[in-house]
């Protein structure tokens, strides 16, 4: 089978396109026909090796996988003999390692069957932006009607969700994002807008910032202090991703940080790391199907491009989701 394959950390230039063997699935896992998967910066981590403390679980010298990709959508080729949920021919979505592929192995609990009303390549955009989206915005992080949310990284995979799914909880949501993203934020349910170019999320110098019930803070890198201050007195701020910081910890030093804070302040300090779980691919299945989520898809590239895709990826701001097909 073609398989984008990967030997050694570093750039998108390390990315080749080549006929490897296709996998086998074990006992509790099911072989999927990929027909797309998704593009976004959770490959850019894996191709890189950032931060240097995930090489702990994904290969201290080069990968351990060396297939790119972590989700898709695609059909049942075949299913291990404990699986009994799927059969070959249905149609599925969500977690597949290796997704950049003709084939891919999925674990039977990380997949659900599509949404009946998507094509493979919007059904492709869900997993892994979506399911993070969902978990970020529960629990205490719920907003409640008329509540106000701030969206830092409105335009991208994960604040494109976030901003669907506040606006549909009822909250007056404001989206953070860069140039020329404003007009697509808007048309996910953003209520305002701030091009971080031109504005902060702290006003000007002498205004009285707005306070937010709730913040989704996608992947950005401003300082907890800035975050803390534009936050409700008994608000929830919510870290997803760990992007800048240091080689070795990223990001993530800022979200430890307000996770060691919290249990001091009156603000809920949360820091995410998303899982990949059924009962959530179920919950975007029903959404989806409803119309309450649609998956928004930036651009599309075919398989022997997707040294290309990654890097558009790197270059700017994806309107939504980037979606490589198979």
């Amino acid at each position: 089978m073609k398989a984008i394959v990967q030997d050694a950390y570093g750039s998108a230039d390390r990315l080749e396109l080549r006929d490897i063997d296709r996998p086998v699935p074990r006992d509790d896992e099911v072989l999927v026909e990929i027909r797309a998967a998704g593009l976004g910066p959770e490959v850019w981590h894996l191709m890189t090796g950032r931060p240097l403390m995930a090489r702990v679980a994904l290969g201290l010298r080069k990968p351990k996988n060396p297939v790119r990709g972590w989700d898709g959508a695609g059909r049942v080729e075949s299913v291990g003999s404990k699986v009994t949920d799927f059969k070959p021919g249905d149609e599925v979505f969500g977690n597949c390692e290796g997704s950049f592929a003709e084939y891919a192995r999925a674990k039977a609990s990380k997949l659900a069957h599509k949404p009946v009303n998507l094509t493979f390549e919007q059904a492709a955009a869900l997993p892994v932006s979506a399911m993070t989206a969902l978990q970020a915005l529960s629990g205490t992080a719920r907003p409640r009607p008329g509540q106000q949310v701030l969206v830092i990284g409105a335009s991208g995979g994960v604040g494109c969700y976030a901003v669907q799914l506040a606006t549909m909880y009822g909250a007056e949501v404001t989206g953070v994002c860069g140039p020329g993203g404003a007009d697509f934020v808007r048309s996910q349910g953003a209520a305002h807008v701030i091009d971080y170019t031109a504005g902060d999320i702290t006003g000007g110098p002498h205004d009285s910032p707005r306070r937010y019930d709730v913040i989704v803070d996608n992947a950005g890198q401003r300082p907890l202090p800035v975050l803390r201050r534009v936050l409700a007195p008994r608000g929830t701020l919510v870290i997803v991703g760990g992007e800048g910081g240091t080689a070795f910890f990223g990001g993530l030093t800022r979200g430890l940080r307000a996770a060691l804070l919290s249990p001091f302040v009156g603000q809920n300090l949360r820091n995410l790391v998303s899982t990949a779980r059924r009962e959530d691919l179920l919950a975007l299945k029903d959404l989806t199907e409803n119309g309450k989520l649609v998956p928004p898809v930036d651009r599309t590239y075919p398989l022997a491009e997707t040294a290309e895709a990654v890097r558009h990826l790197e270059r700017g701001h994806p309107r939504g989701k980037l979606v490589i097909t198979v």
